[in-house]
């Protein structure tokens, strides 16, 4: 059984491929949060970044009690061990090729809401965020991406879909399968999502 301090590094060197940041990442996006307990650090890093508990509760002691970083882990930490992978790069490669260039428009659509729009990138899919998360960019399948997005007290129709088992950190779905299908209608709602963010 592995060691509490192996557990730890391993925790660590798994950050990047997990939730798209190493630990100094996260330790500095904490740093600028303004929130000192432990607790409202984990909550936010769950409820605004996607994290689990475990990576969360791990990055949140790390950031409280830099002492508890492994000896000999900083360069671990800072993402040392070899190229980081692109996680957007990661996400379309492949049979997801293809839709690139939803993303892509996507992107271009979000980017222009504002200065203050952030795309983070997790292992999966790209969070839309401002203040907090307004969105997400997922390629579900090989043929479809899925926008994510939160509007809460936004009664779902047959095109926007709640967001049911999708993703818990949505309210809504529109799925996509070619990038036509970011019309007015998709901006719409993307730019509603942002200004309630």
């Amino acid at each position: 059984m592995a060691s509490p301090e192996e557990q730890l590094r391993t925790m660590i060197a798994n950050l990047p491929d997990k939730t798209g940041n190493n630990l100094d990442d996260w330790i500095k996006l904490l740093g600028a949060s303004g929130l000192d307990k432990h607790g409202d650090l984990v909550k936010h890093l769950k409820a605004d970044h996607g994290m689990s508990h475990g990576f969360a509760n791990t990055v949140v002691h790390c950031y409280r009690d830099p002492s508890k970083i492994p000896s000999g882990d900083a360069s671990a930490a800072a993402g040392g061990g070899g190229a980081p992978s692109d996680p957007v790069a990661d996400q379309y490669a492949g049979a997801k090729a293809d839709l690139k260039p939803i993303y892509d428009k996507l992107v271009a659509v979000v980017e222009g809401f504002g200065d203050d729009v952030e795309l983070a990138p997790k292992k999966a899919y790209v969070s839309l965020r401002r203040s907090k998360q307004f969105g997400i960019i997922q390629p579900s399948t090989k043929t479809r991406v899925d926008v994510g997005l939160n509007m809460k007290g936004v009664a779902p129709n047959q095109r926007l879909e709640a967001s049911g088992s999708f993703n818990a950190m949505v309210s809504h779905r529109v799925r996509l399968a070619s990038a036509e299908e970011v019309d007015a209608e998709l901006i719409g709602w993307l730019e509603q999502a942002y200004k309630g963010a």
